[in-house]
């Protein structure tokens, strides 16, 4: 975790990586040098890495790999995404009347990516690929709608969590055409945080979203944005 300019960095590749350190896997990180040829080793290399996981005993008979596989990747994903954006506007508006607003959705969001953090070691899901990417365009997307004042953040926070919203709806449909009984507990998980990213919209409307220059199309873009995330992040 670190601390500078971009405001607080949440959890990443890297603590993922300590994370199942912690419950007795081993990680392994290879980075080749640009320029060198050699190989070095380098221990929870969080930027421009691949990560292998090992573990033994746990069980995955009878669930849908695949399937259960994309729906953590992407939501682990959403949520880092999420945490990133919400750090952008923090940096821009944290001292203003709306910072204590913005706290407290970024703060549940930083619940939703623990648990998912947890979840990946559980069900030995790898992160995408993409997190790095995803490090610096929530930010910036944050930060930049942040620019345009209380009302440009809340607009991004709205088109956003509907977004989301809309993407745990979908994922709750497909656990429950598998089998509702089997996936209860990863059902209650996307239901609660479903229900917590439509509240972080409401509150986005009650804050003057809609007042946003040009709303509308602030509101399209970035969710077009959200669902080639979606889509990425599910993939690779």
């Amino acid at each position: 975790r670190r601390r500078g300019g971009l405001g607080e960095e949440t959890t990443g590749m890297a603590e993922v990586a300590a994370a199942l350190a912690g419950k007795g896997w081993r990680a392994r990180c290879c980075l080749l040098r640009c320029g060198e040829g050699a190989r070095r080793r380098r221990d929870l290399q969080p930027v421009h890495a691949f990560y292998r996981f090992c573990s033994t005993g746990t069980s995955f008979e009878g669930i849908n790999k695949p399937v259960i596989d994309r729906i953590i990747r992407v939501d682990h994903a959403g949520e880092y995404g999420a945490n990133r954006i919400y750090a952008g506007q923090m940096a821009v508006l944290g001292r203003t009347s709306v910072g204590p607003v913005i706290r407290h959705m970024w703060d549940q969001e930083k619940e939703h990516l623990k648990k998912f953090n947890d979840l990946m070691v559980s069900y030995r899901v790898r992160p995408t690929v993409l997190l790095p990417f995803w490090n610096i365009a929530g930010f910036l997307l944050g930060a930049g709608t942040a620019l345009l004042g209380k009302k440009g953040a809340m607009a991004c926070t709205v088109a956003v969590e509907e977004s989301i919203s809309h993407h745990y709806n979908n994922q709750i449909r497909t656990l429950m055409e598998e089998d509702p009984e089997k996936y209860k507990g990863l059902l209650e998980i996307i239901k609660k945080f479903r229900d917590e990213e439509l509240e972080h919209h409401d509150i986005g409307l009650e804050h003057d979203a809609e007042l946003a220059p040009a709303y509308s199309v602030l509101k399209n873009a970035i969710q077009i944005g959200c669902k080639a995330a979606i889509f990425l992040s599910e993939r690779i």
